[in-house]
């Protein structure tokens, strides 16, 4: 059916009569159709989704890959300023996705990954944000000096990227292990 001043259909369906001999409807059935359905987006993944894709890709290793994670434009933020230990090269004000992908590949060039572990002991989820609570220790290539430090990561997810990575961490026990100049 449609509206009488024209436009979209407003009602689709089958009807069946039953008709008197007079020729009028005595009886009618009405059977509408289901409404098509609605073309929807793919539906985002869910924070813990991505955290978890974040934690499996981190322990792959491959920058890049984990970089794809993130949004174009990213807040981030890791600890300390650059200027109160310029020695730790990997510790750098980063903004985009290619700065995110510059900093996992800075991190693997100065560590020795099969010496390396980081344990997550809590994720803390509440909408689009998520914590991460854990340990890591680290072997530095050039000088085989050990350091481990503690670590709350705050990562914030919008339609299905990474758009914040704040990392609290130990970045003293960190900065001891370089040598200084």
């Amino acid at each position: 059916m449609t509206p009488a001043g024209g436009g979209e259909a407003a009602w689709t369906g089958f009807v069946f009569a039953s008709l008197g001999r007079d020729g009028r409807i005595h009886q009618d059935y009405q059977f509408g159709n289901p409404p098509p359905p609605v073309v929807s987006e793919k539906p985002q993944p869910t924070t813990r989704a991505i955290v978890h894709e974040f934690l499996r890709r981190s322990r792959q290793g491959d920058p890049d890959h984990i970089a794809d994670l993130y949004a174009s434009e990213v807040s981030w933020r890791v600890n300390w300023p650059v200027e109160h230990h310029p020695a730790v090269p990997w510790i750098l004000p980063r903004s985009t996705r290619a700065d995110v992908a510059d900093h996992f590949r800075t991190f693997a060039e100065h560590c020795l990954p099969a010496e390396g572990n980081v344990s997550i002991d809590d994720v803390l989820i509440d909408g689009s944000n998520a914590i991460l609570f854990g340990t890591s220790t680290q072997r530095l290539k050039d000088t085989g000096n050990r350091f481990t430090m503690t670590f709350a990561l705050r990562l914030t997810i919008e339609d299905g990227r990474i758009t914040r990575h704040h990392m609290y961490e130990d970045s003293l026990a960190v900065a001891e292990a370089f040598p200084t100049n």
